[in-house]
């Protein structure tokens, strides 16, 4: 169950970190730049929205990479609790024939 709701949250920081760099622009387009003109100053400026989307890529960043950590410890992996090793080789023939004397050599007969 929190395996499948890691992945959900992952998905979805996903998508939003893929929108909030789609919003930039490394020559200083994007978002920013519509903001350059004279209501600026009353939206926070050019610089506070550089800065905004900065912060959020980075957070949304190491918050994913928090989750895939963190879901990588939540797999559902079965059958831990009945392992034994002792036990894994039992009910299993073998495939070669023994060998039915191992100490005669080959040039004892000559």
């Amino acid at each position: 169950m929190s395996y499948t709701a890691f992945l959900i949250l992952i998905l979805i920081i996903a998508v939003a970190l893929i929108l909030i760099v789609m919003v930039q622009n490394p020559k200083g387009g994007g978002l920013s730049s519509s903001f350059g003109g004279g209501g600026a100053q009353s939206l926070g400026g050019v610089q506070n929205t550089n800065k905004f989307l900065d912060n959020t890529t980075w957070t949304l960043a190491i918050a994913m990479f928090a989750l895939i950590l963190l879901a990588n410890v939540a797999i559902p992996r079965g059958g831990e609790e009945n392992f034994k090793l002792d036990n894994t080789l039992d009910g299993i023939e073998s495939t070669t024939p023994a060998p039915t004397n191992p100490t005669t050599n080959k040039n004892d007969s000559l």
